[in-house]
């Protein structure tokens, strides 16, 4: 077993004592079930200093969309491979969806369960910037718990999530949620909790640009950023800076700050892809054209910021008030905006 392998699986093993089954990986019950919804980070988390244990570079905060997300079914198989079906389709081995879960899945397999099927079902697009393997990986932690009978408390399955996809330890919460970035070398420190704020009038608008898989994923994107980019020196410091204004802004439910806050914070991850060798852009004229609808908005004193992630699609940070000027000035230009209040009652 190489170094980094053996790295892996203790910390697996570490987290698997706290398991209510005394046989961790012999399954408790026919089937486990996980779902879990999307999360969109209002400061974002861009580079590892650890690629064996997902660590994050700087910590980062989050809103969860309810009702956009994965649900997913686990069950043992005795024999053969996994099967994996996404949106009803059997997928190859070989497809990247496939490969990448059948990886995590190794660390989960037993003599008394060799193999998994996984049902998955994603209310977004897979792959296109809209936090779909956020969900997928908490959703399918979930379910290995429920198969398992761990019963693990939040923070550990928030710490398994995020060995499957970093932004996958903020979507087992509902609301804000604050991912640490940690300093223990094992890994044990950097999981996310729940920030405590209930903030009806906050809304979440979708701008999809482009559904479709992107060409270059999150992981390789930002390890090309933080090997090749000058720029990405300052991030880290910003990124945390970042991060304690918009916690702040949270509590305080201080609007016009997290807004302002959170769009810096993206353009600035997004100005370190564009400097990096060979330089990412994931944005499209179409994204820029909404950029723009949002910046006049805000000259005609509505007050509305955005957010993007690795890809096209803008997220769009208002409060519940202003969606009707939001949506037609979006209208005017052919643009549909898909409106979530994340504390709807």
């Amino acid at each position: 077993m190489n170094n980094d392998r053996q790295r892996q699986t203790q910390f697996i093993q570490q987290l698997l004592q706290a398991s209510k089954n005394p046989q961790p990986l012999t399954p408790n019950s026919p089937q486990g079930l996980g779902s879990a919804p999307v999360n969109i980070a209002l400061s974002k988390y861009w580079g590892k200093r650890d690629k064996v244990l997902n660590l994050p570079i700087n910590g980062s905060v989050s809103i969860s969309l309810p009702g956009l997300g994965t649900e997913t079914v686990l069950k043992p198989l005795q024999t053969g491979q996994d099967k994996i079906v996404l949106n009803g389709e059997q997928l190859g081995a070989d497809v990247t969806f496939a490969k990448r879960l059948s990886l995590f899945l190794d660390y989960f397999r037993s003599d008394a369960c060799p193999a998994f099927t996984v049902e998955t079902v994603n209310s977004v697009p897979t792959a296109a910037g809209l936090a779909s393997s956020a969900s997928g990986y908490a959703a399918l932690v979930l379910a290995l718990d429920d198969l398992f009978g761990w019963q693990l408390p939040k923070t550990d399955l928030s710490l398994l999530a995020r060995f499957g996809s970093g932004s996958a330890s903020r979507s087992l919460f509902d609301g804000f949620a604050l991912w640490h970035r940690g300093e223990q070398e094992d890994g044990m420190d950097s999981f996310a909790e729940a920030l405590d704020s209930h903030w009806p009038e906050f809304c979440i608008g979708l701008v999809k640009v482009d559904t479709k898989e992107k060409a270059v994923g999150s992981t390789v994107g930002m390890q090309q950023t933080v090997e090749t980019c000058d720029l990405y020196k300052s991030w880290p410091e910003q990124a945390e800076r970042n991060l304690q204004t918009i916690s702040q802004a949270i509590i305080e439910q201080n609007f016009g700050t997290l807004g302002k806050t959170a769009e810096h914070n993206a353009l600035s991850m997004h100005a370190t892809m564009i400097a990096t060798w060979p330089p990412i852009v994931y944005w499209q004229p179409e994204s820029v054209a909404a950029m723009q609808i949002v910046w006049q908005l805000r000259e005609q004193g509505t007050e509305v910021y955005f957010t993007m992630d690795a890809g096209p699609n803008l997220k769009l940070i208002m409060q519940a008030k202003d969606q009707d000027k939001v949506r037609n000035a979006f209208a005017e230009h052919g643009t549909q905006v898909d409106f979530i209040l994340p504390f709807a009652e």
